[in-house]
């Protein structure tokens, strides 16, 4: 038996069901009546939560969706979302979550790469999918809206589960049958569909529980989207396997919005990146009295600066536990506890996951403060990536998954993340490939060269710069088109804040463009503009 699996979730051949592994567990502690989801309009109980959930399963089954078949899901984080994500695993199809900011192309992208039957979109995000429907040259799927339908071939969410049963039994799958995909944020300039299996959520709860000691009950949240690993395993996985109450916030987080979920639902710990917990800090919002009585705070998705870390334990009282994962594992691999922490450093691996840092010849790194490359083994790591082979092949080798991510190991024992072994950037908890960014500025009339770098404001968070070399000199019209083409063609965040035109690009006496210093000019600029 898979470690971390129920018995009496398990049948004669051994198989499981993830949604069954997920709220099943918790429906067996006799939490029925328990709440589930708040939110800021209703409650679910885990009672309540397995009906919509065998309802979304027994409407896809008349539908003719069969096991194996993926849905689309561009949702905001509602309690409709998790009985669709569950509800679609219930059923034996895959689950698809993907962002509700993505652009056209990569919206087109993915559901012609997952070749989905179904798409579960929200009513506003309709627009976009139009555009991305023009492009679209597979099967067009069946769309399914939360709101209010817009026409011929799509149809709501009610209508779709009219008649549906509120008791579906799961659809029994071998452990290493695929239940849920997690698109990359698209570091080589197009997604990769990260293929997880139905046993991949069996150590969602440990950290929760281990760590954080979270019983049923406790109110857990993240101003992370569920469609973003960190949050989709920690919350919803790992909350629902812990019998916790999951708080969601529909809308797309600010400050302000967060500190009144906090206000309001005073959830025991709260899951955020180092970009929110700095801008809580900068809008004087984290010294109120709900953000003092979490117990417990995570945060992930880019290196957390020391100088932050002291700043918010000051405010509130409590420290910020860090941790590294990724899309390809779903829960953190490296990270601190509560109990066993360091300010600066990254953690120390967990006891889940297997780790191993490598140097430049895959040879094992030895001695302290040596950088090498972070390689991972974990129950929870996916099978790879969809139809790409090659990629694959890249990244995964006997079992271990290459992170990409540079690390020094102390003489204590501590990981601290050096960044990547590549020109790749992580910018508020996404990868962003500069390649990318690049060839669709220089699409614009006017501009000659362009050159994206990554480079740390004064708070020390990495964030995207562009320089310019304009064909005629920069001009304000220069910058505004640039800016109207990148925000119409590339997700928002990939798009950087700060623009600047050069006369010419830094270069070695070979050609090669030295970043480092463009870096450096960043930087400056950055300050000087208190970005």
């Amino acid at each position: 038996m898979v470690p971390g699996m129920s018995a009496s979730l398990v049948d004669a051949n051994g198989r499981i069901n993830a949604c069954d592994q997920i709220i099943g567990t918790s429906l067996r502690r006799g939490l029925a009546d328990e709440l589930a989801i708040l939110c800021e309009t209703s409650s679910v109980s885990y009672g309540e939560l397995d009906r919509r959930t065998s309802r979304f399963a027994d409407a896809l089954r008349r539908a003719g969706v069969t096991p194996g078949e993926r849905v689309l899901i561009v949702l905001k984080d509602t309690p409709d979302f998790i009985s669709v994500w569950l509800g679609t695993i219930k059923a034996g199809a895959v689950s698809v979550a993907v962002n509700t900011r993505a652009a056209a192309k990569d919206l087109a992208f993915m559901a012609a790469d997952s070749g989905c039957r179904v798409l579960m979109i929200e009513e506003e995000f309709l627009p976009v999918w139009r555009q991305a429907e023009a492009t679209f040259t597979g099967t067009p799927p069946l769309v399914l809206v939360r709101g209010r339908p817009d026409g011929v071939g799509a149809v709501g969410l009610d209508e779709f589960q009219a008649g549906a049963a509120d008791t579906f039994a799961p659809y029994m799958a071998a452990p290493d049958e695929p239940a849920f995909w997690l698109y990359t944020s698209g570091t080589t300039g197009t997604p990769k569909g990260a293929v997880h299996c139905h046993k991949d959520v069996l150590i969602g709860e440990r950290h929760l529980c281990e760590s954080f000691g979270v019983k049923p009950g406790e109110r857990i949240f993240s101003s992370s989207k569920l469609f973003f690993a960190f949050a989709l395993g920690h919350c919803l996985i790992g909350g629902l396997r812990a019998g916790a109450s999951v708080i969601l916030y529909e809308g797309w987080p600010d400050g302000a919005a967060i500190a009144e979920v906090v206000a309001r639902f005073r959830p025991a710990v709260m899951f955020s990146v180092p970009t929110f917990y700095r801008n809580l800090l900068q809008n004087n919002l984290a010294g109120q009295e709900g953000f003092r009585a979490v117990r417990h705070y995570v945060s992930a998705g880019e290196a957390l600066p020391e100088s932050l870390y002291q700043r918010w334990r000051e405010v509130t009282g409590a420290p910020i536990v860090e941790g590294i994962g990724a899309t390809e594992t779903i829960f953190l691999a490296v990270a601190g506890t509560p109990a066993q922490h360091k300010p600066g450093a990254t953690g120390r691996p967990m006891p889940w996951a297997e780790v191993r840092l490598l140097d430049g010849d895959d040879r094992p790194v030895s001695q302290p403060d040596t950088p090498g490359v972070l390689w991972v083994k974990m129950d929870s790591l996916c099978q790879g990536y969809w139809g790409q082979p090659d990629k694959t092949a890249a990244s995964f080798r006997d079992g271990w998954y290459r992170t990409g991510d540079v690390f020094t190991i102390d003489a204590d024992g501590w990981w601290t993340h050096q960044g990547r072994n590549d020109d790749l950037l992580k910018i508020s908890g996404q990868w962003v490939s500069p390649t990318e960014i690049e060839e669709c500025a220089v699409t614009v009339p006017g501009v000659a060269e362009a050159v994206v770098v990554g480079a740390p404001n004064a708070e020390g968070l990495v964030r995207l710069a562009m320089f310019v070399v304009a064909e005629n000199g920069g001009s304000e019209v220069l910058e505004a088109a640039l800016r109207d083409k990148l925000l119409g063609t590339l997700s928002v965040y990939k798009c950087p804040r700060t623009i600047l035109f050069v006369d010419q690009l830094p270069c070695t006496a070979t050609g090669k463009i030295q970043r480092f210093r463009l870096r450096q000019m960043a930087m400056d600029a950055m300050a000087a503009n208190n970005k």
